[in-house]
């Protein structure tokens, strides 16, 4: 057994332990507590020296499969001509380069203080990197198909393919009513059906994944170009589909939010991941907390495409369960999830900076339903991140935070 001490320790689901310890055995965590608290259990002590213990971060949203046009896409234009720009793209490089470049993706993922993801997908021809990577993973097989006759058979080929990568795979994530499933049942990954967006799947299809007790993500509300399509059924997204050879699809605009417009179609459930969250009102922001759907805010990657801020102390307010993202290498510089909880922070100096580093915790752990993950207690894995420190943390939060802060796993015996 081995006794990790240093300055701190925050479990996140209870108060930070000045001179922490904590027991770790077999893989799991033993006993936590302070230096008063009585019940440690002998082992090895293993002094990590100044800095703060915490459990491994979580990026609940990333695109893994773009790592490969990573500095390739121009930003700072607007969300739609950057997603024209990656349609352009794809398929611009050989399938060897770009399963390379995702290998570098997962390892950069994975190299400071990660230990899950939630990974959107399209080829699933990663999975196998993933699997042998040592990070969790939840990888959402994310369906495109804006024309309703293509409904059926985009669903029935995700199906084949999902059955495909299934064999040693656990596909049993949680359930609607948000119960997760067993900590120990099975190997580290899970593969779930996802929809790309509201406005890029067309009702049938949403309907047909709802019928199956999904989608388990979405993105939702990320761009005012959604919420006008929407609305309105016009604008430079409908522009988009006619430029691709959509324009012909017949869609009456619901006159709705992102979020109302789901919701009508019962497609917000609490093992829902949606990713986002930018332009959501009031209501939206209630029926959000209501449906017990976790929001994956990308702060970084927002920024980026100029789609604006999501609002997390009006979403914190509301109840909504919050987790963190990075997105994809196409419109950020990395996928150190620590990043945009640093610019959060930022963005809103009043928030609790506690909150935040739940929401990259326990927030993220909770979105993907890996209930072994973001707290630090007994019975949970000992998947831990450590910010090492010149000297002890007055504050171990906004150490964590601070620029210049460094997280490394911790390896567990």
């Amino acid at each position: 057994m081995d006794v990790l001490t240093t300055s701190w320790v925050v479990p996140v689901d209870g108060a930070p332990l000045r001179d922490g310890r904590v027991a770790v055995e077999s893989g799991r965590i033993a006993w936590v507590g302070g230096p008063e608290d009585v019940g440690c259990p002998l082992g090895t002590r293993r002094d990590l020296g100044p800095g703060v213990l915490l459990p491994g971060l979580v990026n609940a949203h990333c695109h893994l499969e773009l790592s490969h046009l990573a500095g390739e896409l121009p930003t700072g234009h607007g969300f739609v001509p950057w997603v024209e720009a990656l349609v352009a793209l794809r398929g611009r490089l050989p399938a060897e380069e770009v399963r390379a470049r995702t290998e570098e993706g997962v390892r950069l993922v994975g190299e400071r203080g990660t230990v899950a993801v939630g990974d959107v997908s399209n080829a699933l021809g990663h999975v196998d990197v993933l699997a042998a990577s040592g990070l969790r993973a939840v990888v959402f097989l994310e369906l495109l198909a804006w024309d309703p006759a293509h409904a059926d058979a985009a669903l029935a080929g995700a199906e084949e393919r999902l059955a495909g990568c299934a064999a040693g795979v656990r596909t049993s994530g949680p359930d609607r009513a948000g119960r997760p499933a067993a900590a120990d049942a099975g190997p580290v990954m899970e593969l779930r059906l996802a929809a790309h967006a509201p406005h890029s799947v067309s009702p049938e299809l949403l309907r047909l994944l709802v019928a199956r007790g999904g989608p388990a993500a979405i993105h939702v509300a990320e761009s005012p170009e959604e919420v006008r399509f929407l609305a309105r059924g016009d604008g430079p997204w409908a522009e988009f589909l006619g430029r691709r050879g959509l324009g012909h699809v017949s869609f009456t605009p619901p006159g709705r939010s992102p979020v109302r417009y789901l919701d009508d179609l019962g497609a917000l459930h609490p093992a829902l991941v949606a990713a986002h969250g930018v332009h959501v009102d009031a209501a939206d922001r209630e029926t959000l907390a209501r449906r017990g759907v976790s929001v994956a805010v990308c702060p970084r990657s927002n920024r980026a495409l100029g789609v604006g801020t999501a609002d997390v102390p009006a979403l914190l307010a509301a109840g909504v369960r919050l987790a963190l993202g990075t997105d994809s290498l196409a419109s950020v510089e990395s996928l150190d999830v620590r990043d945009d909880a640093v610019l959060l922070s930022r963005q809103f100096p009043d928030l609790d900076p506690a909150a935040i580093l739940r929401m990259a915790t326990a927030g993220g752990a909770e979105a993907l339903g890996l209930a072994d993950l973001g707290t630090i207690a007994p019975g949970k894995r000992a998947a831990l991140a450590f910010a090492g420190a010149t000297e002890p943390p007055a504050d171990p939060f906004r150490h964590v935070l601070a620029e210049g802060t460094r997280l490394v796993r911790v390896a567990c015996r």
